[in-house]
């Protein structure tokens, strides 16, 4: 990693920052394969840059004394030209190791080196990912197993997805090589974790498939048994209807004897006209709903024209 002061492209400055990492990430995983090295993490602030070990044995990064880690630190400060007490090395335990994909695969590491059983090794590994809380898993060892023909034997358990987006972020993955005597064997570790809204045993966010289910509620029990007479409300409400109706029925009578009222005074009023100015007889005929006809003659009979005068 460059330190000098001077002014450098984003691309040049991006390709650099990826090569140191991937220089440091090599040294230490051969450096710490036996205490369980699963990652490194470099946070660099104007003045100093902090290199964070995951690890699965933390006491023996440190050393006795903390004289590993400071050795660690003047190696890593000659080989990349840090300035004295610029870099800080810092070494952090994993918390579930059985979810570390660098980790398991190194464990399977070691036992094939010690000479355990190809298929005892992986299925054991495989349990205890299973066991740690992963969604799935998958092992692969490839090359010479026992005879001279090279083969590759898979060991899957769980859930497991290949492709998209949610490939890259929720499944981890290492590989590594043992040198055995027959030749090389290759290994492969991938473990499907979990999301987790806190983000410490997986991903925050959820598949994009994943489907919840509410759980029904739960249903009050009946103490007593109660009946219900639905004909009963059915009779209450046609009683209610019908009153409803009738009184509708006396709210039109009365609006109908008012306006015969204002019809009838006219008509009596006209009825005092005809007899007043010398009408004959008038007769008024009235009906059940204010209708009226009216006869009356002018012409006066001589028998009562005569008796008038008289």
């Amino acid at each position: 990693m460059a330190t000098t002061q001077t002014a450098i492209s984003k691309r040049r400055k991006f390709v650099a920052d990826g090569v140191f990492y991937a220089e440091l990430n090599e040294f230490f995983q051969r450096e710490l394969a036996e205490e369980g090295y699963s990652g490194v993490e470099v946070r660099v602030t104007p003045t100093v840059t902090d290199i964070i070990i995951r690890a699965t044995h933390t006491q023996e990064v440190l050393g006795e004394q903390g004289r590993r880690i400071r050795e660690l630190t003047s190696l890593i400060q000659k080989r990349f030209k840090f300035p004295e007490n610029s870099v800080s090395l810092y070494a952090a335990k994993v918390q579930n190791r059985g979810l570390s994909a660098v980790a398991q695969c190194e464990s399977l590491r070691y036992k094939l080196l010690n000479g355990l059983a190809v298929r005892r090794a992986c299925y054991g590994v495989l349990r205890f990912i299973m066991e740690s809380g992963a969604k799935g898993c998958e092992v692969v060892v490839s090359g010479k197993l026992r005879a001279a023909r090279a083969k590759s034997m898979k060991f899957t358990d769980g859930f497991m997805i290949h492709s998209g987006q949610p490939a890259k972020d929720f499944i981890d993955h290492a590989t590594r090589h043992v040198l055995l005597r027959q030749g090389v064997l290759g290994i492969k570790v991938k473990i499907m974790r979990g999301s987790d809204p806190e983000g410490k045993a997986g991903p925050s966010q959820t598949l994009p498939d994943s489907v919840t289910i509410i759980e029904p509620k739960e249903e009050q029990p009946v103490v007593q048994p109660m009946s219900q007479d639905y004909g009963a409300k059915a009779i209450a409400a046609q009683q209610a209807a019908e009153q409803a109706r009738q009184a509708e029925g006396c709210r039109a009578h009365e609006v109908t004897k008012r306006h015969l009222g204002k019809v009838m005074m006219p008509l009596r009023t006209l009825t005092h006209f005809l007899c007043t100015f010398g009408a004959d007889w008038a007769t008024f005929e009235t009906g059940g709903y204010g209708v009226c006809t009216a006869m009356y003659s002018t012409k006066q009979p001589k028998h009562q024209k005569m008796a008038l005068t008289n």
